[in-house]
């Protein structure tokens, strides 16, 4: 059994010439893979690398590396790797295209559609603080970890889906509701630390954003409470928030997103099929 296996069992598995990929080959997917390395004191070993359609990946020591794909990536994908011999390996990666669901909402007052033009410069703050947060790329492997659910409660919202308000297309749902009341406890669904928690941001309220290495991210939305603070080294299952209906929201609730990156990608890929 590899390594890589022993970390994530349960996703399904692709393999290559010195390489193993785990994950689902679908928009909106993180897949996370591993690169044979030369052992220590080996001699004429070549360095291992991996690309993604020409953009060089980041690969840990141990040959640990993470690729991801939003929701509408393109279907067809070539990733390319440098074994330790110097060969470089070429394979195309086919996605599964995906169907999201689109809900029009007409004769909405229109403070509802647009935001008024007194809290832009607000958003405008809050896009550049979650902006720099997301810009760690830090060494650590947390994202190899098989992910858990950060909150218990049933689903009330699915990534990729969209509203069209008055006939304006909204920006897709990136993440993924968890319904709960408020004061529900919240837990990192993995190692990692914590790179931002503001208690007011317009759109999502109390927002958290824990980071898993490699610019693999979790953000949290919507949060009543906060029970770490940024810098903070977090374990999986640590308690670090409290659900709440802070921000633009119709009810308490907790709105989990992933990043790969600036890809930003489905949660619900990579941990139990259905929450407790």
């Amino acid at each position: 059994m590899s390594e890589i296996e022993k970390m994530l069992p349960s996703q399904p598995a692709l393999h290559w010439p010195q390489l193993e990929l785990r994950g689902q080959l679908k928009q909106g997917a993180l897949l996370r893979g591993q690169i044979a390395k030369a052992e220590s004191g080996a001699k004429s070993a070549q360095e291992t690398r991996v690309w993604l359609n020409e953009q060089e990946i980041q690969v840990s020591d141990d040959g640990f590396f993470a690729i991801g794909f939003g929701r509408d990536a393109k279907l067809e994908h070539e990733l390319k790797w440098q074994t330790q011999d110097g060969q470089v390996h070429s394979q195309v990666l086919k996605l599964q295209k995906r169907e999201y669901k689109i809900q029009k909402i007409d004769g909405l007052p229109p403070k509802m559609v647009t935001p008024p033009e007194s809290v832009l410069e607000r958003i405008r703050k809050d896009n550049r603080d979650v902006a720099a947060a997301r810009k760690l790329r830090d060494e650590r492997i947390d994202f190899m970890q098989a992910f858990q659910w950060p909150a218990k409660g049933e689903i009330s919202g699915v990534y990729g889906s969209q509203r069209i308000l008055n006939g304006t297309p909204k920006n897709p749902h990136f993440g993924v509701d968890v319904a709960g009341p408020i004061g529900h406890p919240v837990y990192a669904p993995a190692d990692g630390v914590v790179t931002l928690f503001v208690p007011d941001m317009y759109y999502s309220g109390g927002t958290m954003i824990i980071d898993h290495g490699h610019g693999i991210t979790s953000t949290f939305l919507h949060l009543s409470k906060s029970h770490v603070k940024a810098g903070d080294v977090v374990k999986q299952g640590e308690l670090v928030a409290e659900i709440g209906d802070t921000g633009r929201v119709t009810g308490a609730h907790l709105d989990w997103r992933m990043n790969w990156l600036d890809q930003r990608i489905d949660p619900a890929l990579i941990v139990p099929a259905k929450a407790e």
